[in-house]
């Protein structure tokens, strides 16, 4: 995770995965419940140690997690993933969603710093979450079945990734590990809009995101507004 002005809170919540220069094709997916091989990350780093930074009591208030996946439709039993998990934030919110029990839905927490995702697996396991997989990511592959997600969630990620063809090979590759009817949940923050997260300089507005989805095949499905964020709900 890079460590913006708003680090005091979840601003860098999914961060970690500049995962996303991706300049070669998808590695094979990992088996299910296994990390894959680590590769030594690009960038500034969200330190594990500072995990607490991204869990301020006010986060839910801001971010709305239950608006967010409403928008991406995320019901029980779905296969969904979430994108540079960093502190698990949303990872346990969706787990509950899909199916605590762990027999119907299942939840991806990608990272690509092994100590984030030990914590996840941790808090997965205090809050009595089976459903949980963490997958290690690379920056050239986020570790995700192809074909299989209902859902993939990005949160506070793809204004981080440094270059528009990157966004546009980023927004591909993760297209590949949905479903026919799939949806990407990107939330970013908005430019000039103060409040937690990264400086104005590293914001992106919302109708350059829009324009590197249909670069990328995709087409908006949906919109939503946050106190400081917005969401786009994404699909083929």
């Amino acid at each position: 995770m890079r460590r913006g002005s708003g680090a005091r809170s979840a601003c860098c919540a999914c961060l970690v995965l500049l995962a996303v220069q991706l300049h070669t094709p998808a590695l094979a997916d990992a088996p299910a419940g296994q990390d894959a091989s680590p590769a030594p990350p690009q960038g500034r780093l969200f330190s594990p140690t500072d995990l607490g930074l991204l869990e301020s009591p006010d986060r839910a208030a801001w971010q709305k997690p239950d608006l967010v996946m409403d928008a991406l439709k995320i019901a029980y039993g779905d296969t969904v993933a979430d994108i540079g998990a960093g502190s698990g934030f949303f990872t346990v919110r969706l787990a509950r969603r899909v199916d605590p029990r762990g027999v119907d839905g299942l939840v991806y927490a990608e990272d690509i710093q092994q100590p984030m995702l030990e914590s996840i697996k941790r808090r997965v396991n205090r809050e009595g979450l089976r459903n949980v997989v963490t997958r290690l990511g690379t920056d050239t592959n986020a570790n995700l079945p192809r074909g299989a997600l209902d859902a993939v969630l990005v949160v506070d990620v793809y204004q981080e990734v440094e270059a528009a063809d990157s966004r546009v090979r980023f927004l591909r590759h993760l297209a590949e590990s949905l479903k026919p009817n799939g949806r990407i949940g990107i939330v970013n923050y908005k430019p000039g809009e103060g409040g937690p997260g990264p400086e104005p300089q590293r914001r992106l507005d919302r109708p350059v995101v829009e324009t590197e989805v249909q670069a990328a095949g995709l087409r908006v499905l949906d919109r939503e507004t946050l106190p400081f964020q917005y969401v786009l709900v994404v699909g083929r």
